[in-house]
């Protein structure tokens, strides 16, 4: 039945309430976060999602501030969807669904303000920090763009940025790596997304399966005052004003829970942290 007819097959679980996976359909799968895996970055996090993977490795790097904005750094996010993760991708330049994360994890980082880019600045119209954040996904099985902003999140956390002087008589960065300093992150973000079924069945955290059945989709950025940061719904189902306030409160009860990890794995000796929760 799940091979000849899998959507009928998930209906027959959604009418009782659950999923084939046994998950009630605002559960999220367990969460696993470890800080500081990848020594060779200068910040890095990677996110388990039950089976989906996403590692980020963050380096940092000087740049020139545009004429534009002489007084901000960089911020360069970028989501890499390699064959060895799924089948479904295959080797060559980004694929849509790679090109499309970037651009949404992008339009989070400039709408939210995350990090304030002149925080990043060293000396205006000279020197500035440009971060590249490469989110990198290890097994895919459904749900990217959450395990992406998590694991972005945590790999700024880890990010420590020496101190810069600019030598005056020689006009060159002079770099002090004995007195780093943690970025300022002026937003906590946490995203929760939905797969949508026969526009009316909501279901968080969709594993891969669950992604190719769904009639729609829809992401939620919520920071850590419950305010709406960002909204991805890409085509399909429509979602009603009284469904998004619906996702918004399930999204609130997310971002508790996803900040009570991360702060627990910062505080932790043992890097290494697992959540299993229920709605």
């Amino acid at each position: 039945m799940r091979t000849v007819e899998p959507l009928e097959y998930y209906r027959k679980f959604l009418k009782e309430n659950c999923r084939p996976d046994g998950r009630e359909l605002g559960e999220f799968r367990t969460t696993t976060l470890n800080i500081g895996s990848i020594t060779t970055a200068d910040g890095s996090a990677l996110v388990k999602l039950g089976n989906s993977t996403v590692v980020c490795g963050i380096k940092v790097e000087f740049a020139t501030p545009t004429v534009d904005a002489p007084n901000k750094g960089y911020i360069v996010p970028n989501v890499d969807l390699p064959p060895l993760c799924s089948s479904r991708f295959r080797p060559g330049p980004p694929g849509e669904q790679a090109q499309a994360a970037s651009q949404f994890i992008f339009d989070v980082i400039e709408n939210s303000e995350i990090i304030q880019k002149e925080d990043l600045c060293i000396e205006k119209g000279k020197l500035a920090w440009v971060l590249y954040c490469d989110m990198m996904c290890l097994d895919y099985d459904g749900n990217l763009l959450d395990a992406c902003i998590t694991a972005l999140l945590a790999g700024l956390k880890n990010v420590q940025l020496p101190s810069v002087l600019i030598n005056e008589e020689t006009g060159l960065a002079e770099v002090n790596m004995k007195q780093k300093n943690h970025l300022s992150i002026k937003k906590h973000l946490v995203a929760t997304s939905f797969a949508i079924f026969d526009d009316t069945i909501f279901i968080v955290d969709p594993t891969a399966e669950e992604e190719a059945l769904a009639t729609g989709m829809a992401t939620i950025v919520i920071d850590e005052e419950g305010r709406l940061c960002a909204l991805h719904k890409p085509g399909g189902s429509v979602l009603s004003s009284e469904k998004l306030q619906d996702c918004i409160v399930r999204a609130q009860t997310r971002h508790r829970e996803v900040h009570q990890l991360l702060t627990e794995v910062l505080k932790s000796v043992t890097p290494i942290l697992s959540v299993s929760e229920h709605s």
